[in-house]
């Protein structure tokens, strides 16, 4: 058996294993042995799945690294047979809307599967736009309760949305931006030759959030830090951002701390680079698509970033998940596995399966308080405020083949190795939401 497909296979297994777990049965799997009787083919109707995310416009290639990893997610599930109910196994079924990175179209597309009573809606790439859809489904439930949509949230990071705006409707499988700027702050809190701090986002409900949080956290954790520039820029409009750099380097910033994510922060970093700007930059997504090559040898010892996961975390379950899904999107610039989003479509099958039915009514009940654990990332869904408490990790920039990079990032020879591991009983926030349920 080649090495990829005993990857293939102990990530079988362990998947097996976590969605016993997640439904509240028991199962233990050490030595990564397959677990239970193979899956028979879902014959059922499916379960239809709408992803209304911006598929074309500026952050297309963000829309379709999201598809990827979510079809990823639906794959693994339909390989296991699908989602066991009462009427038999059913196949989970990705259907993409494009939003165009439009809280209007997105709005539009909502409609549209509503009408095609698809009772699951995906999205995440903005903050805005959630907010939208979730206000949208609070109002459609209320009106057609026999059509009912239940919102799950992959990145849309907004604090609000899990606080004084939370819904029963919504559940979030990010850490929100309190979380990721309150594990950078205690790295920053570390670095220090860190004096100067400029704050540089992008101007719509998240990049505000990062630049607030940023402020009250160091205030906190380093209150000697200067913030010496706090400013914003149009969302996915800037072409150049050598202007931006050049005001960073007058400033005299020790550091960058950015939210900005997509052609957003690949522009920023590559202008950086171009620009010779030697500084760091504390991000929220600078190991995401395309940043790392666009850094280049800059990037090293420079940019840190914050994530739930990645693929030097290490330990055998975390090498054979990521092995499971190189073999699946082999292409380098496909190499953008983003755990979560997997995680999420399993912690969903678990809750039907847990719930005995596809009803989002009940599924969101089920979804209250479920624990889901893949073997190396355990995760809860707090009932309070439908926020996911998971581990988090901050990481450098690196060359790959250096101590504690194994991996890159799509073939650009770079990747990032963990500075800070936080358990998830270390990432709980407060919440102030006081949810309203059905």
């Amino acid at each position: 058996m080649a090495k990829w497909q005993r990857a293939a296979a102990t990530l079988a297994a362990m998947m097996v294993a976590a969605a016993a777990y997640a439904a509240g049965e028991t199962a233990v799997n050490p030595a990564g042995k397959p677990v239970g009787n193979p899956a028979s083919k879902a014959t059922g109707a499916p379960i239809q799945l709408a992803l209304i995310e911006g598929m074309s416009g500026p952050f297309a290639n963000a829309g379709a690294a999201v598809e990827r990893n979510l079809r990823y997610g639906v794959e693994q599930v339909n390989a296991r047979g699908g989602v066991t109910l009462a009427d038999g196994a059913h196949p989970f079924e990705l259907v993409v809307f494009d939003s165009k990175g439009s809280a209007e179209e997105a709005l539009t597309q909502l409609r549209a599967a509503a009408d095609r009573r698809i009772g699951y809606v995906m999205q995440g790439n903005s903050s805005a736009v959630a907010a939208a859809l979730i206000g949208a489904i609070d109002k459609h439930n209320s009106r057609e309760p026999g059509n009912r949509e239940l919102f799950l949230n992959y990145s849309a990071d907004d604090p609000a949305l899990t606080n004084a705006n939370c819904s029963f409707w919504h559940f979030r499988f990010d850490a929100h931006a309190g979380m990721r700027m309150d594990a950078l702050a205690d790295v920053i809190q570390r670095d220090k030759a860190v004096k100067k701090v400029y704050l540089l986002n992008q101007d719509y409900s998240f990049g505000h959030d990062v630049s607030s949080l940023a402020r009250s956290t160091l205030a906190v954790k380093r209150p000697d830090i200067a913030v010496v520039g706090d400013e914003f820029h149009p969302i996915g409009r800037v072409k150049d951002f050598a202007p931006y750099i050049a005001k960073i380097r007058a400033s005299g910033a020790d550091a960058v701390v950015t939210g900005n994510w997509g052609n957003d922060l690949t522009l920023l970093v590559k202008a950086a680079r171009e620009q010779g700007l030697d500084t760091k930059f504390y991000t929220f997504y600078g190991n995401s698509l395309g940043a790392p090559a666009a850094l280049g040898d800059a990037g090293v010892g420079h940019v840190i970033a914050v994530a739930d996961w990645h693929p030097n975390a290490g330990g055998a379950a975390s090498d054979a998940w990521y092995a499971a899904f190189r073999t699946r999107f082999p292409a380098a610039q496909d190499d953008y596995p983003v755990l979560r989003m997997a995680s999420m479509i399993e912690t969903l099958a678990a809750a039907m399966k847990r719930a005995g039915s596809a009803d989002p009514t009940a599924v969101a009940r089920a979804l209250e308080g479920i624990r889901f654990d893949n073997g190396f990332h355990p995760s809860w869904m707090r009932a309070d405020d439908h926020q996911l408490i998971q581990p988090l990790y901050v990481m450098e920039m690196d060359k790959a083949g250096k101590p504690g990079v194994r991996f890159d990032n799509e073939g650009s020879g770079y990747g990032f190795r963990t500075v800070l591991a936080l358990s998830s009983e270390r990432t709980v926030p407060p919440t102030v939401c006081r949810m309203k349920r059905p």
